[in-house]
Formats: structure tokens, C-alpha cells, sequence
């Protein structure tokens, strides 16, 4: 029995849980996943500075982002048919975001629609929207994200064509479509009965919520990689994101930054914020980790838009070192995921406390009794 102790505890715990196809999807990176290792391998080499004698008698990790106020500095990033970890995943993950006072983020793919976490919550949520080449679904999509009340949108500007991830195609999910690929994965699920009778039997129906109206009965697993490869705009530029600007007049974050031009070009634009990030390593194996492409954009258009930042984090540690290198706030990725798989909104809502501990330990120990304080400072410099 795995006793979860640290926020690293849920993996395995969801790699026992999950069938194969849907655990290696949320563990796996693209290519050779040098990129996913430097995420980790980076953020533990940054050394913070233990600070000592100093009155941390009133600790205050809350924040303020996007005119919404937080308990913590974080948010659960958005991730593609994370509703299949668990029954209706995206509606129990949104419940404990909620309960723990920081926001979630419906990802376009998810399993569960826009309509029906907002029906499962009480407080707005983010919403993730990638550049699609029918523009009037993606103009539909953002009448239904704010009818629902999303407080911001999260466009994603680095997948203008998938990435080519390896463990998918090794695993099942991508390759083997039709009745073979449907077989291996259903095989997969037998010998997962935990997860097939609480997700696979009573977590149906089991498609990509958000795009099941335009893709009809063709919306389900086996269509998810075919239908990201069919559908991203692989022309969108700079231009086309006025687009957006025009269609959505709420906080506009773009995700998938890694260059500081890059970041100029957001700034311009007029987005209100930035997610340095290269998608988990899931993209272009060989880019630099977060961690290191964090400072030099938060230096270059940090006075300009709320710089955030993902990739690698798995621990309150992480949430303190990215906030030091100049982000204001940090997106969760696996580390929600696999929380989720392990344990619903139990373990989302565990995986958050453990994440809120770990940070006021940090704060503690580098003299910073809250956010604002944390900076350049609490870092060892070379």
C-alpha cells in the first residue's frame, strides 16, 4: 500500500490505477522526452535560500490574479481527457480547485464539456481554446465559455501541429484505430477493474465533450489524436490572434511561450498574461525547461503582463522557485492528473493541501511571510 506523503506519491498511485493508454498519455512526453526530464531535472537544481531568526509568526501564500483572489499561487492547468482518470474527472478536479480557492482550467479536449463542470460548480473556472480552423466552432466555444461564466480564457499558441509522443503509439492510444485499437485498450481495461467500473462503465459517455457536437459519433478516444491533427490551424500567426482579442473581452492568457520575443509579441498583442511553457515537454523535445526560459521573459514584459509559468512542478518547493524567478503565478499539470487518477476529488483536493504545506515550510525557512516577498532574493546565487 502506497502511502501518499508528498504530492510525487500519486503517480504511482495512478500508474497502478490507470490502463496503460491513458497512464502513459499524462506521464509521457514527445520524442525522447529530453525536454519532460530537464522540466524536473531544472527546477530541483535552483537552491533556495535558508533565512533564519526572522518573525514568520503570520504566513499569507494567498494572491490576487486576474482580479480573482487566490489561496495559493497556482492553478490546475488544462489537460486533455483528464476527465477519463476518474468518473467525470474535469467535474470532480473543478470541485476541489474550488474548495481550495484556486482556479481550474477546462481544456478544450476535455472529456467533460463546458455546460456540465459549470453545473458541477458554483464559482468560475478558466477556459483553454487552441487555434482551430473552423472559426465558427471556435466563435461558438467562446459563447458557451462566457454564458458559463469563465472568468478567463487560456489560448494555447504552441500546438499548431501535435507533437509526435511515442508512449501513445507503444500504448494504444494512437496508431492502432478501429476495432484493434478499440480491443487493446478494452483489454487494457480488464486488467484495470478498479478503473473500468467506475470510469469505463459508469463514467460514460466517453468523448471530447466540448467538440462531440460537430464531431457526432465520432467523438470518442480513438478519434481524439485524429481529430487535433485534422483541426489545428497550422497557418495561425500573430494576426490571427486579433481574432481572438476581438471575440473574447475577458482576461486573455497565452500559453506556450518560451522566447522573449515571443513574449513582446503577447505584450503588443494586448493579452493580459503569458504561460511560459513548452507543454510538459510534449511538444519540441530539445527546447530549454520552463524554469530556465523564466527569467529572461519576466524580465523582458514582466512590468507589462502577469507572467506564469508550468512544467516540472510537483512540488510546493517548485511553486516558491518558479515565484522566485520572476513568474506570478504557477500552472499544475501532472501533478493534478495523477491526483486525480488516484484518489478524484479527494486526491485533487489532498494533492493542493500537500502543495499549500510544502510552500509554507518554504516561505518559512527563506524569511517570506507572503508572496509579494518572494523574489530574486530567497534565491542562492552562483
Amino acid at each position: 500500500m502506497t502511502i501518499v506523503a508528498s504530492t510525487l506519491d500519486f503517480r504511482e498511485l495512478a500508474r497502478r490505477r490507470l490502463p496503460p493508454f491513458l497512464f502513459e498519455y499524462i506521464d509521457g512526453g514527445s520524442y525522447s522526452e529530453t525536454t519532460l526530464r530537464r522540466n524536473v531535472a531544472d527546477l530541483e537544481t535552483i537552491a533556495l535560500r535558508q533565512r533564519v531568526l526572522r518573525d514568520i509568526g503570520t504566513l499569507d501564500p494567498s494572491t490576487e490574479l486576474f482580479g480573482q483572489r487566490m489561496a495559493l499561487p497556482v492553478a490546475l492547468a488544462p489537460i486533455g481527457l483528464a476527465g477519463m482518470n476518474a468518473r467525470r474527472g474535469e467535474v470532480q478536479a473543478a470541485r476541489a480547485a474550488e474548495k481550495a480557492g484556486v482556479p481550474f482550467c477546462l481544456s478544450t479536449v476535455s472529456a467533460c464539456p463546458i455546460d456540465e463542470v459549470a453545473r458541477g460548480t458554483t464559482r468560475p473556472f478558466w477556459f483553454q481554446l487552441y487555434m482551430i480552423r473552423d472559426r465558427g466552432f471556435m466563435r461558438d466555444l467562446l459563447a458557451q465559455a462566457r454564458a458559463a461564466g469563465c472568468s478567463a480564457l487560456v489560448f494555447t499558441v504552441d500546438m499548431p501541429v501535435p507533437g509526435s509522443r511515442y508512449r501513445d503509439y507503444r500504448s494504444g492510444l494512437a496508431g492502432a484505430s478501429g476495432w484493434r485499437g478499440a480491443a487493446r485498450r478494452f483489454g487494457q481495461a480488464l486488467r484495470h477493474p478498479r478503473w473500468a467500473w467506475d470510469v469505463g462503465v459508469h463514467g460514460r459517455p466517453h468523448q471530447l465533450g466540448n467538440v462531440a457536437p460537430v464531431l457526432g459519433n465520432s467523438s470518442g478516444l480513438e478519434d481524439f489524436l485524429g481529430w487535433m491533427r485534422n483541426n489545428f490551424d497550422p497557418t495561425v500567426t500573430w494576426r490571427d490572434l486579433d481574432w481572438v482579442r476581438r471575440e473574447w473581452d475577458g482576461p486573455l492568457i497565452l500559453k506556450g511561450v518560451l522566447d522573449a520575443e515571443d513574449a513582446r509579441e503577447a505584450a503588443a498583442l494586448g493579452a493580459d498574461g503569458l504561460v511560459v511553457s513548452n507543454h510538459g515537454g510534449r511538444q519540441l523535445d530539445g527546447t530549454p525547461s520552463t524554469v530556465r526560459a523564466l527569467p529572461a521573459i519576466a524580465a523582458a514584459v514582466g512590468d507589462r503582463l502577469t507572467v506564469l509559468a508550468d512544467g516540472g512542478v510537483r512540488t510546493g518547493l517548485d511553486v516558491v522557485r518558479m515565484l522566485a524567478l520572476g513568474a506570478r503565478g504557477v500552472l499544475l499539470g501532472r501533478a493534478w492528473a495523477y491526483a486525480l487518477a488516484a484518489g478524484g476529488e479527494a486526491g485533487v483536493a489532498r494533492m493542493l493541501a500537500l502543495i499549500e504545506a510544502e510552500m509554507r515550510v518554504a516561505m518559512a525557512l527563506t524569511g517570506c511571510t507572503d508572496v509579494a516577498a518572494i523574489g530574486p532574493d530567497v534565491l542562492v546565487r552562483d
